[in-house]
Formats: C-alpha cells, structure tokens, sequence
C-alpha cells in the first residue's frame, strides 16, 4: 500500500485567485485607486459594493496583503456572512481584536474585513459605529457587499465607498484562457461562448463551471457546459422564439418543459437571447422582452406554470406578426 500522502487538487477559483491587485480582471479605474492606497499605505474605511463574483473580496484581500505583508496573518480580521455576526460579535471579537497589540510596518493599521456586510443585522452595524471612531487611530474596517443602500447611513458616511461592475465578457474570455492553457483544458469554441454566456461576468461562476464541465466530461464544448449548468441551451430557446408558427413554438416549449428545466431558468434563457437577437429589428426585440418581463414577474410572484410560458410565446409571437 503506498504511504504517499493524497495530494488535494484546489478549486480552480482558489488556485487562480489573484494575489497582488494588478492581477485583478476588471474595473480597472477603482482597482487603480486601490493600488493608490497600498502605494500611500494610509487606508481609509471602505465599503467595495457590486455583484457576486466579480472580485471584491480578493480585492480587499490583496490590498491588505500589499499593505501588511508578512504581519498580515496577525494583523487581519476575517468575517464572512456564515459567521454569527450578530450585536455580541461586535462587542467581543472585533473590539478585542482592536485592541489587540500588534507590531506592524510604520503607518500601517490593522485591517477588519466584513465580508457580505450587506447581512448584518442592523444592531450590530449601529454598534459598529463607536468602535471604527473609537479604534481609528489603530483599525481600518474594509465592507465587501452586494448591495451598499443595506448599510446603514453612519457607516456609508465613515467610509470611502467603491463600485464594482460586472466584468465584461472579454475580460472574462482573457482570464478562462490563462486557466485552460495551465490546466491543459481541451475545448472549443462553442464551449467558450457558453461558458460565458451563462456566467454573465461573474468570474468565479465562470471558473467553477469549466472545472465542473471538465471534471464530468473533459471536453469542454457547448453541449456539455449547457449540461452541467442544466440550462436551456440558448439554440433551442432562439429556435422557440423565432418558430415560423406558434404551434412550433409550443412544440419546443413541451420538449424543454419535459426535460425538467424550471420556468425561471426558461424565461431568463429567454431574456438573455431576446437580448442578443440581431435578426429581429429592435422595436419588435423591446416589445418582445418587455412580453418577458411581465413573465418574469409572474413566474417569480409564484405562477410558474407552463400556460405562463405557453402565453409569454403566444403574445409574443402576436408581436412578431405585427
């Protein structure tokens, strides 16, 4: 029996994440700004707030290894959403770890990283408040959130806040290349374009789907990407769209609907090829999403039933035909 120790393959979103804030994909002026406050070394408080997967908390995370360095095991605080980060937590943890000793490099502070900030409860931001004043002169607070309006108003004041935006569909090509060529990844193009397609610029959405497609099928083709993300795929979905009749329609409706796919997962499929629909003039492609989006709204409200989507394709073949 071999005594060599197992060897743990890494995700490949942690094996590839950025370790310096020049490796980061994306957003490049508010990533310049960043670099700006490592080169200075004086940080403010700063909430960076945008969409998941798009980079903020690797941000945050490479600006405190830049800042620190070698110091930054003892001179970080790391909390995350799946830690209680009730009232208690603010009054024990996070201030104990403030006025904790620490010896850094001249001018630096102590940094608390709160991970999806936008989930704290409001008592325990409004506790908040008092320990970055207090604590200032020491401890700098860094907020990675999706959505900056769940902070509460005194904390946005105290801080510097950041936008993300969504990565564009270039940068995320750049960045599954870099991966596919270290991996060895075998692939086609197709296989690239649904990648993206259902990641829609969430970069760590795009790296687990390429491991995924080919931990389960090592080539990385459209077929199998749509297979692992169990999605419509989008050629059927455009083939129901612009169907000659609506009896054809409906016809790749019931196959789609038989497979097992969800209506949400249907009507945003749909959405996203509407979008991108150059073969129909844009007046008619507006009507036809705004048709979408009334279905949208109905699935989500809880009506996901197949007459939902049967008359979404009915109205909006009525609009096709002027």
């Amino acid at each position: 029996m071999s005594t060599e120790p197992l060897k743990l393959e890494l995700p490949w979103v942690e094996k590839y994440r950025p370790q310096l804030l020049k490796d980061i994909v994306g957003n490049e002026e508010t990533v310049l700004r960043l670099q700006q406050i490592a080169q200075d070394g004086n940080m403010p408080h700063v909430i960076i707030s945008g969409l998941p997967g798009i980079g903020k908390t690797t941000s945050v995370s490479c600006l405190a290894h830049e800042l620190l360095g070698d110091a930054y095991s003892q001179a970080v605080l790391e909390l995350n959403a799946s830690d209680d980060r009730g009232i208690d937590v603010v009054r024990n943890q996070i201030k104990q770890f403030a006025q904790k000793k620490c010896s850094l490099p001249p001018g630096r502070h102590k940094i608390v990283i709160l991970d999806e900030a936008d989930s704290m409860t409001a008592g325990a931001q409004q506790a908040l408040r008092r320990t970055m004043e207090l604590y200032s002169n020491t401890t700098r607070f860094a907020f990675a959130c999706n959505q900056s309006n769940k902070i509460i108003e005194p904390l946005q004041s105290r801080c510097a806040i950041l936008r993300y935006s969504k990565l564009q569909d270039n940068q995320v090509l750049k960045r599954l290349l870099e991966v596919i060529e270290a991996e060895n990844v075998q692939y086609t193009n197709d296989g690239l374009e649904a990648i993206i397609f259902t990641a829609e610029g969430d970069m760590r959405q795009a790296l687990n789907n390429l491991q995924s497609t080919v931990a389960g099928y090592g080539l990385v083709n459209g077929e199998n990407v749509f297979k692992i993300v169990d999605s419509p795929h989008p050629l059927i979905v455009k083939k129901m769209l612009l169907a000659e009749t609506l009896d054809a329609s409906l016809d790749l409706l019931q196959e789609l609907w038989k497979k097992g796919y969800s209506a949400v997962d249907m009507v945003t499929t749909c959405f996203r090829v509407t979008k991108n629909l150059e073969e129909v003039k844009e007046g008619i492609r507006l009507e036809m999403i705004r048709e979408i989006g009334f279905a949208h709204m109905r699935i989500l409200e809880g009506v996901g039933t197949y007459l939902q989507l049967a008359g979404m394709l009915a109205r909006i073949r009525k609009v096709r035909s002027g």
